[in-house]
C-alpha cells in the first residue's frame, strides 16, 4: 500500500492517474473493491471513534489518498478536534505499514518514505 497525502486540491487523484489508475479504479467508499481509495479524511470524519479499525482494510488497497487535516489553526469545535486527531493517528499507522508515503505539494509528488512509485505496467 502507498499512502498519498496532500492538501485539498493538491493533485492526489491526478497523481494516481499518472500511475496508470483510471477513475473507475478509484473510490471514496471503504466497502468498494477499487484499488485506490480517496477521501479517507471524510470517512474518518463520519465516524472518528472507529477509524483505527479500518487499518487492515486500508492496507489491502494499492493507494490510499488522504487530505492533510492537521495543519493550521486548532478548531475550537470539539468534534473537529476529535476528527483531526483520529485522522492523524490513522495516517501514522498507515504510514508505518506503507511501502511508500508520498506527499503532493502543488501537484508535485515528494517521497517522504520509500521510493516514488512508477506507472503500472
Amino acid at each position: 500500500m502507498i499512502l498519498v497525502l496532500g492538501a485539498s486540491g493538491a493533485g492526489k487523484r491526478a497523481f494516481a492517474r499518472s500511475l496508470g489508475y483510471n477513475d473507475d479504479e478509484m473510490s471514496c467508499r471503504i466497502d468498494s473493491a477499487a484499488p485506490v481509495l480517496y477521501g479517507l479524511e471524510e470517512i474518518v470524519r463520519a465516524r472518528p471513534e472507529g477509524s483505527e479499525a479500518l487499518l487492515e482494510t486500508l492496507c489491502k488497497r494499492e493507494l490510499v489518498l488522504c487530505c492533510e487535516v492537521g495543519s493550521g489553526v486548532i478548531p475550537d469545535n470539539l468534534a473537529d478536534r476529535v476528527f483531526r486527531e483520529a485522522a492523524g493517528r490513522l495516517c501514522v499507522l498507515l504510514a508505518q505499514r506503507a511501502e511508500a508515503v508520498v506527499r503532493i505539494v502543488a501537484g508535485i509528488p515528494v517521497a517522504i518514505k520509500g521510493e516514488l512509485p512508477c506507472a503500472r505496467c
